[in-house]
This record gives C-alpha cells, structure tokens and sequence, in this order.
C-alpha cells in the first residue's frame, strides 16, 4: 500500500472517537515491569530506516536523494525528508500509525494535556504526550522515528496491551497542543521571571526608593535655586551641563579618530560541514502582515541546513491578521508560528521570552521583521562562537540602512547606524568593553541568554539593556562582519515615535543598572563603568541638554552684541568657546562618525543633506524630552514601528 492510500483508509477504528484520543505524558513506571528496563522508543537491530521509509510506501529515488542530504548534514533521512516538504507531515505520521496498527489522532485538544514537571521539554523535541480522559483511563500520544519503529513494533508484540493506551501523533501537533496547554501560567511566568529572580535587573520598578527621593530632591533643588537665586543657579547649571556635553563629545571624537586595525575576512565552515548544530532563529511580529511574505523569503535564504534550521514566527495571539498572513505563505517545516497570549506588558521582549522555552538551538538568533540578513550570517556567527571562549554570550551583526536616499529623516538614520554599528561597537568590542546591543541581529549561546534571565519584558530597549547586563554578569559581547539591511522611517511622525520608545528605554536602563552604583562599578570594573556612563548617561544628557546649551550660546551671543565693548568675564568667556565646540563639535561628530565607515554608494545618497545634521539633533532632543514626560505616565507602552515590504532591493 502506498503512502497516500494509508491516509486516505485511516479512521480511529479501534482506538476510539476523538475525545478518546486525548492525553499526558508516559511514564515507564506505570508500565508492566519489564518495560522499565528500557525506554519504549530506544533504537534496537533490524530493518533500518531506508527499509522502514520503503515500507511505508515511498520511493526508492527520493529516498536515496534524501539520504545523501542526511549525510551532508548529519541529519536523519525522515529529517530530511520531512523538510524537504515532498511528503506532508500529516501524511506521513498517518501512515506511520497504520504500519504499527495504533490510532493515529488528527487533532488534540490542548485542554487535555495533562501537564507535568518536563512536559515543557516536548516544545523542544516532541516524543510523548498524555491526554486526560473523563471517563476512560489517560492516552499516552507517541511521535515515533522511522528508525526506532522495529524496536518499537518488538516491544508493542511483546506486550500488546500497551496498544489499548497508545496513539500515534504529529510532531508539529503535539508540540502545538504542549504550547497551548496551560498557556496563561506559562506567560505569566515569563512576565514574572525576571523581575522575581533578580529584581535589581528588572525595570518592572521604574524608580527604587532611594532612586525616586534623589530624583525628587535634585528637581526641587534645582527648581527652588533658579526661582530664589536666578542668576547663581542659571550660571552652576551652565557649568554642570556645558562639562557633562563635553565629556559625551570626547568619546564621540575617540570613535572618529579610532583607527581599526586590518579585520581578517572569517573563513566559513564548508557547506557540507555534517556536525552544525541546530541553530534557533526568532523574529518577534505584530501587525505585520504587509512584510509576511518578503520575511519568509528572507529567512529561507540563510544558508543553513533546513532540517538544522529552527525558525520561531513569535505573534501576539490576537493579532489574526498577521498571523494568517503568515499561514498563507505555507512555510516550510523549519519555520514555528507561535502565539503569544494576551497579557501586560505588551512588548517584544515579553514576547521573545515566551518564545524562548521552545528554542532546539545551541545558538539563538534574534530578526526584526522587515529585516534582510546576510545569508551566511549564521555560519560566520556559529565560526566566531565555536572559536571564541565561553564568556563571550553574544555577537552583534551590523546593521546597514538600505533606503537611505528616501527622504533626509532616513539618510540621518543611515548616518547614525553607521557610526554605531560599524564605527562604536566594533572599537569597544576590541577593548572588551559593554556593548549596548541593537534590538536585532545579535546572535546568543542559548545558556548563556538563560544564565543572564533573557529579556527584560519591561524594558522596552531590551537590546541595550541585555547588553549591560551580560557584561555585569561575566559575559562579553563581540562583533561580526556581515550585515542585515534595514529600511529607516521616512516621516516625522513615524520616526519621532520609534525614537521617543528608545529613550525611554534607555533611560530605563539606567536607573536600572544604577540603584546600585557601587556594586556595579565593582561588578563592570571602573573603565567598562566610566564607558557605561559615556555611552547611555552621555546619549542621555547631551540629547537633553542640547537645545539647552543652544539656548546659553544664543544667550552669550545676544550678551556680546548688546554690550560689545564690556565682553565677557573669564568665566563666561570659558562656557563660551565650550559651548562653541559642543555643538558645533556633536554636528561633525556625528557626521564623520557615520561617514567614514560608509562605503562610495551611500556617501553619495548623503550628498546635500549633510546641512540637515543640526535639525535632526533638534528633534532628537524633542524625543528624549517626550521620553522623559513617557517614562512618568506610560512607562512600559511600546510605540510601534510599521514596516512596508521592501520594493527593489536586495
């Protein structure tokens, strides 16, 4: 009988109606004695996997051109063959039920899962389920391999009572039922995870006490000086900010005249290398069915075994929308769409922390959806990691802006990415120092994102604050060389929003990393501190402090031109010139920091628009002051980005 014919002739004669079919996980122990002497799905002599394929119907042709993959990739033939998408899982498990005469069940209802301590290890790799029964005693769910099927055929003849209480199930689907079963505990767990594990890690708390009472002491201090002692206070708060500004900018001029040593090209693994991994790849979506199906197209270019690939489409539960964009495309076995559950904080960190349970890979590789990653990104991450000591958790891609020429907000944009992430991140990775990771393209060893507590699901730059808290923890981050295009917002609008949501979590970050100040700088080391305080505190002041100090230049403009011949005082004089190289200084900083790495192509869609550079620092500073006002009455709100498919590029 061929393959077809056995789905076409199944029903559950004999292993009784649906609701029958339902069940939890099998346990040795509640089996006769001599079954625990051995697990029921243990390899044994006999046919071989080929002979069993043969068995079930399929051809001798396709089962030979599978079994050259399974050797190329270290992979089994059933593996293979399943990914391949020749034969449908469904069909396949059908006829697989049929072969050993067991029920096979279509469908399970996830609220019969019985669920136990490991039950979430079936999210992993699923092999056995149990479904509870009213009435009836519990059902235990099987995946069996086509390679075990003769030991499994040996123990079902030795004590065919076993048949009364086994059922045949698909992969996919038991692993579906095990994500549904008891759905509201587990993302409650995730939300609570972090926060009760470590709460000084966990942004749940936006001020601790002490951090709120100085906060609350400094603004009414400051407050009360500049209304009591106008002139005095106006003059220490010039001083304060002018010197703090400056600071922020040295860093910025180190990063210009950084020059990078000569970065060896890193040689790949060939491409039938058999002993890869599985590698997890996880893309967090919502109200992203416009990009659906540029981002599986994207994805299926990666050049990774499919059958090694593990690829987690993570959705909010009520975004239908995008999830049946998804269902549309018909993804390949490789890709998982899972549904997140209602609950706050609505936020991708939340999200990819649910996810996370499921991730098969020793390496996790985080996407945004309209993302377009170099297809060798994996194999040149997995080189780094394989040759990289075990303290360094993560590896940071570049990310190059690939509409740069659409409007000036996107060639700023452009600007910006290629300071930090060809220009920044690459000198401190060189000197071991924190990286403040960007929110996609980062490439995790799967224990050590577990170790660190994953995401903070309040944090909403979960990037930047993974980064530092890696670092505090014993963890280093480094850098790789090929990139992921990304398309920059276009409008104000747009762009103001996504702005406003990366202050506020930066500034989340930190307070967080700052409740304690002592202990941090003890636990990062005083130089990696100092760099923390450049990098977050110093994009936080001068940002806010910008149009400030471009207010105390006017101000000593004005001064000078109504009173010519008195001057200045030394003083006065002093603030001056600093505040003349402060901005004058951040505009060609900023500018020559993301120049520079540029490559001919995207200098020239610069052109002009270089004279833009002020008015972009201008609303730059309106987003870290709407952060600020955000951070007070909408601490954990995710302003979302839209995203449009990418038309004509590569």
């Amino acid at each position: 009988m061929q393959i077809g014919e056995y789905v076409d002739s199944l029903a559950l004669d004999g292993g009784g109606s649906h609701a029958d079919a339902e069940t939890t996980l099998w346990d040795p122990a509640d089996e006769p004695a001599q079954m625990a002497s051995g697990p029921l799905l243990a390899d044994g002599p006999g046919r071989g996997e080929r002979q069993i394929l043969r068995e079930l119907g399929i051809g001798k042709l396709l089962i030979a051109g599978m079994a050259e993959r399974a050797a190329l990739n270290g992979t089994t033939i059933e593996q293979e063959l399943l990914c391949h998408g020749s034969i449908d899982e469904d069909t396949y498990y059908a006829a697989l039920a049929r072969h050993l005469r067991l029920p096979y069940i279509r469908a399970i209802d996830a609220s019969r899962v019985i669920v136990i301590p490991g039950t979430d290890n079936q999210l992993v790799r699923p092999t056995v389920i149990r479904l509870a029964h009213p009435v009836r005693v519990p059902r235990t769910v099987i995946v069996p391999e086509a390679r075990l099927v003769p030991r499994l055929e040996k123990q079902l003849a030795s004590h065919p009572v076993l048949r009364g209480s086994l059922a045949v199930g698909a992969a996919t689907k038991v692993r579906n039922a095990v994500w549904q079963a008891h759905e509201s505990r587990r993302v409650e767990a995730v939300v609570r995870l972090l926060f009760e594990w470590q709460p000084r890690f966990s942004a749940r708390i936006v001020f601790w006490g002490r951090q709120g009472f100085y906060a609350g002491a400094a603004l009414t201090a400051t407050a009360m000086a500049l209304l009591l002692a106008t002139s005095s206070a106006t003059l220490a708060l010039h001083v304060f900010l002018t010197h703090l500004y400056f600071a922020s900018l040295l860093f910025r001029t180190i990063g210009v005249f950084h020059r990078r040593r000569g970065q060896h090209t890193v040689a790949l693994p060939p491409a039938d290398t058999p002993d890869l991994p599985v590698y997890t790849v996880m893309v967090a979506l919502y109200r992203e069915a416009a990009v659906a199906s540029q981002l599986i197209r994207m994805l299926d270019r990666l050049n990774w075994p499919r059958a090694k690939l593990d690829i987690k489409l993570v959705c909010e539960a009520d975004d239908q929308e995008t999830i049946e964009a998804l269902k549309a495309q018909r993804p390949g076995r490789h890709f998982e769409i899972i549904e997140v559950p209602p609950m706050q904080p609505r936020t991708k960190p939340k999200a990819l922390a649910y996810a996370l349970a499921g991730a098969r890979g020793p390496y996790v590789a985080i996407y945004d959806a309209e993302d377009r990653p170099h297809p060798d990104q994996l194999r040149e991450a997995y080189t780094r990691f394989s040759r990289a000591p075990e303290d360094v958790a993560c590896l940071q891609a570049p990310l190059v802006i690939s509409n740069a020429g659409d409007s000036w907000i996107s060639t700023m944009f452009a600007l910006e990415y290629s300071a930090l992430f060809r220009g920044l991140l690459p000198m401190l990775s060189r000197y071991r120092m924190p990286l403040p990771l960007g929110g996609t393209s980062n490439h995790f060893r799967l224990s050590a994102l577990k170790a660190s507590g994953a995401w903070d699901p309040f944090n909403v730059t979960e990037d930047a604050d993974l980064g530092m808290r890696l670092y505090r923890l014993g963890y280093r981050s480094e850098t790789i060389g090929r990139q992921t295009l990304e398309d920059a917002p276009t409008g104000v609008k747009v762009w103001m929003g996504q702005r406003t949501r990366w202050f506020k979590g930066w500034l989340q970050t930190w307070l967080v990393m700052m409740r304690e100040p002592g202990q941090l700088r003890r636990e990062m080391g005083l130089p990696a501190f100092l760099i923390f305080q450049m990098q977050i505190g110093g994009m936080l002041v001068s940002s806010l402090a910008h149009p400030l100090i471009l207010l105390f230049l006017a101000n000593s403009i004005a001064a000078m031109m109504a009173s010519p011949d008195d001057g200045l005082s030394a003083v006065k004089l002093w603030l001056f010139t600093v505040d003349c190289i402060n901005i004058l200084g951040s505009w060609a900083m900023f500018l020559a920091l993301g120049a520079i790495p540029m490559i001919e192509y995207e200098k020239r869609l610069l052109g002009w628009r270089w004279i833009l550079v002020p008015v972009y620092w201008l609303m730059v500073s309106t987003a870290a002051w709407r952060a600020m006002l955000e951070l007070r009455f909408k601490p954990f709100f995710w302003n979302k980005t839209p995203h449009q498919p990418t038309v004509n590029k590569r």
